[in-house]
């Protein structure tokens, strides 16, 4: 009874991790659900550097906090810049959900395809409370967790839009054959909103503002006016100096992101472009999969499918699909086998 106990934790610690810019979410492979889901945010105290908040709490801080306390998002454009802060704030977040356990996990991480042989060791280095940790590409686990089968000899195309950067990438027999990883995505559609509302409505805005700007207005192609939604935001005015309110609406955001979307159209098509001619007979009658946050642009789709002339579709779960094809790996032996591995 004893040992079957013990086998019980042991394979309940199989965790796939979508380590993103904008927020962290946890796949508990057994549980076959998310358990985690919080923006990627660590305070820590100045003077004895220990963890005040993580998570939802902590991003409540962020340009509230005195200076006695530090806010820090310890990853940007998907790829960890503090691996101390995301050390910390990764074992803060295993311990909200599964407490203090003898048995450590087995971890999949999900990470940016085009990643330096620097940030995969930092990734590595990220997670103490791991028995073995594998690395997969995001672009690879999205297409997965979108329900695609990627170890059949056919191609499939998925383009993975998170905070920090977008994968684009085409897939045959579980491997990549074709992709890039640029660095236009959420965070940087919130700069365009950012610059847009200080240069055309002379008013200085946060990005948390920004971001929920483009949350509930965001389209990618202009709408009519009974579908244009409007949204007062508050911020210091340029020009006087002193708190401020105005409306906005979804076809000025439109304004503000559409070089940056044409930008990662771009991208598509050069990916495009490089791919085998059997495969890209493959993609026109699959598809392009079309996943994380940036998949909830509204009409998103629709633009790339204007510009490329091939169906995009977004899956029902479209910013779980890492954390969800990440855990898939555990099931595929020839996929984990090609995987890196940390053994701790």
């Amino acid at each position: 009874m004893f040992n079957k106990l013990i086998n019980f934790f042991r394979i309940k610690k199989q965790i796939s991790i979508d380590l993103g810019t904008s927020n962290v979410l946890f796949y508990d492979k057994q549980a076959k659900k998310i358990v985690l889901n919080e923006p990627s945010v660590i305070v820590k105290d100045k003077k004895t550097d220990k963890v005040v908040a993580v998570g939802k709490e902590a991003r409540e801080m962020l340009g509230k906090n005195p200076k006695s306390i530090e806010v820090i998002k310890p990853l940007k454009d998907g790829v960890i810049s503090d691996i101390d802060s995301t050390r910390k704030m990764l074992s803060a977040f295993m311990k909200q959900v599964y407490g203090v356990s003898p048995f450590k996990p087995e971890v999949i991480i999900c990470v940016p395809i085009e990643v330096t042989t620097v940030e995969r060791r930092a990734l590595f280095d990220a997670l103490d409370d791991a028995k073995r940790i594998f690395l997969i590409e995001e672009g690879r686990a999205a297409v997965m967790g979108a329900g695609v089968n990627i170890s059949n000899p056919n191609g499939n195309m998925v383009i993975d839009i998170g905070g920090g950067s977008t994968d684009i990438a085409i897939l045959s027999l579980d491997e990549i054959v074709v992709s890039k990883s640029i660095r236009i995505a959420g965070n940087k559609f919130d700069d365009d909103i950012v610059k847009y509302v200080k240069e055309k409505l002379y008013l200085n805005i946060g990005d948390r503002t920004a971001e929920k700007i483009k949350k509930e207005l965001s389209t990618a192609l202009t709408v009519p006016s009974s579908e244009n939604k409007e949204m007062v935001i508050k911020g210091l005015g340029i020009n006087n100096k002193k708190p401020k309110e105005l409306t906005i609406t979804s076809n000025q955001v439109c304004d503000a992101i559409k070089d940056s979307l044409n930008d990662l159209v771009g991208a598509v098509k050069e990916v495009l472009g490089k791919c085998p001619p059997e495969l890209a007979s493959d993609i026109l009658d699959n598809g392009i999969v079309l996943t994380g946050g940036g998949a909830l642009i509204s009409n998103l789709d629709k633009l790339i499918q204007n510009e490329i002339k091939i169906d995009v579709h977004v899956p029902n779960a479209p910013l779980d699909s890492v954390a969800v094809g990440g855990s898939y790996a555990f099931d595929n032996k020839h996929l984990l086998n090609t995987l890196l591995v940390k053994e701790n």
